[in-house]
């Protein structure tokens, strides 16, 4: 059976957290969808380990790892960060991770391409993180990209890589910095180490489904940055929610046990969009520095701002989760008052407790708060659900009644064991 981890908000919910905690009990642990823009941190044994391209479960030795064919993969990222895991003493990584054939290859071509077009949009730059994510769903859209199994017929890659590489120049003229000749010479030493990490993906995830394996889906990114359901066009280039577990890793519907959404206590988004929490001011700022906002892939600042519940309800009505997670509670320990969203009031007076697709309309509304007592207390030796004060168990407890999704795992601080597990009807049992 499967279990899925997908992000309910604008990412950096602590999803990578999660997987390190549920990996000793699965057998494979799999990425569908997006690319080295990805950034899960997780602290184990005393180690801080970050992970991009390839899966949080390498960090549980009896764990294979999957990056399914919905990824879009960067050659150079994969053994750089392997090479980093082994060099922090992680054991037997490259016998623990298979790539799909079926990836698109994320080329320095197209992470030059990406910044020149953010440069293009100006004012209206999307913030990506410059590593050709966007570029790399494009050129597989339009069917001349380049597949990992490509990479081994030496000649067509060549061919094909020195095709689109002229495409851009023809766009770009002079301002393209690249040389196609130099990623071609690179290539050439690629080849014979992949080679061993590539697999058929499809018959391999049949194969794991038929014996029964317990299967772990690390969601990256989040449903507010899929390309179909998020603040389009202030998203990434791929499906982040439910959608694109099942395109990305070709996994049997049936065989999906429970979909967890992980939410932060408050909310944050990196790059442009919008945001209607966000808080610049005080509270936007204590959030930011007591809660370490800033990105693992880029290092860039995170917006920060409340806990928006209609973003929330949103994604659950997009990727239906069995159950929820709640992270970085305790870094709201000494706010003395807490507000979360709750509605977006229309200029004519309309209350929406939705989100619409019309950012125009979005940037026109107000937002509706409700306001909570804060705790004031740290949380992070809570053992049980219990031990936590009454304040924060209220604020839980709303979060669950307006979502209609019950909080089984609720985060009290950074490390592995700094996690409150609650049986919950319905839900996850531990």
């Amino acid at each position: 059976m499967a279990t899925v981890i997908l992000g309910t908000q604008w990412g950096d919910e602590g999803k990578g957290k999660l997987t390190d905690i549920l990996c000793p009990k699965a057998q494979v642990c799999a990425r569908a969808a997006g690319g080295h823009n990805a950034g899960h941190s997780i602290v184990a044994n005393g180690v801080s380990y970050d992970f991009h391209l390839l899966p949080s479960g390498l960090v549980n030795p009896n764990c294979m790892n999957l990056i399914g064919s919905g990824v879009v993969f960067h050659v150079p990222s994969f053994f750089k960060e392997l090479a980093t895991l082994e060099e922090k003493g992680l054991t037997d990584v490259h016998n623990r991770i298979l790539v799909s054939d079926r990836c698109q290859v994320d080329f320095d071509l197209h992470a030059a391409v990406d910044g020149l077009e953010e440069v293009e949009l100006g004012e209206r730059a999307i913030g990506t993180t410059g590593r050709g994510i966007g570029p790399s769903y494009s050129t597989k859209a339009a069917r001349s990209g380049i597949r990992i199994h490509e990479i081994f017929d030496e000649a067509a890659f060549e061919r094909k890589l020195r095709q689109l590489a002229a495409g851009y120049k023809k766009r770009f003229g002079d301002l393209l910095q690249y040389d196609v000749e130099e990623e071609i010479a690179r290539f050439k030493e690629y080849r014979p180490k992949l080679a061993s990490y590539v697999v058929d993906a499809v018959q391999y995830m049949r194969d794991a489904q038929q014996r029964n394996y317990k299967i772990l889906i690390e969601g990256a990114n989040a449903l507010m940055l899929d390309i179909d359901y998020g603040t389009y066009p202030y998203v990434t280039s791929s499906n982040t929610g439910i959608g694109g577990v099942f395109t990305g890793l070709a996994i049997n519907p049936r065989k999906v046990e429970n979909v967890i959404g992980v939410v932060k206590a408050y909310t944050t988004r990196v790059g442009g969009g919008p945001f209607k929490t966000e808080d610049l001011g005080e509270v936007g700022n204590k959030l930011q520095e007591i809660g370490r906002e800033w990105g693992v892939s880029t290092g860039r600042r995170r917006r920060c701002g409340w806990l928006d519940l209609v973003v929330l309800k949103y994604s659950c009505s997009v990727n239906y989760y069995t159950v929820l997670n709640l992270t970085k509670l305790d870094v709201l320990d000494t706010f003395p008052t807490l507000k979360v969203a709750v509605a977006y009031k229309t200029p004519d007076g309309q209350e929406l407790d939705y989100f619409p697709s019309d950012l125009g309309l979005l940037d026109q509304c107000e937002v509706v708060y409700k306001e909570f007592e804060g705790w004031q207390k740290p949380i992070t030796n809570a053992k049980t659900y219990y031990d936590l004060p009454k304040q924060a168990r209220a604020y839980i407890e709303f979060i669950e009644e307006f979502v209609g999704v019950k909080i089984a795992w609720i985060g009290t601080g950074p490390k592995r064991e700094d996690m409150v597990f609650r049986t919950v009807s319905g839900g996850m049992k531990e």
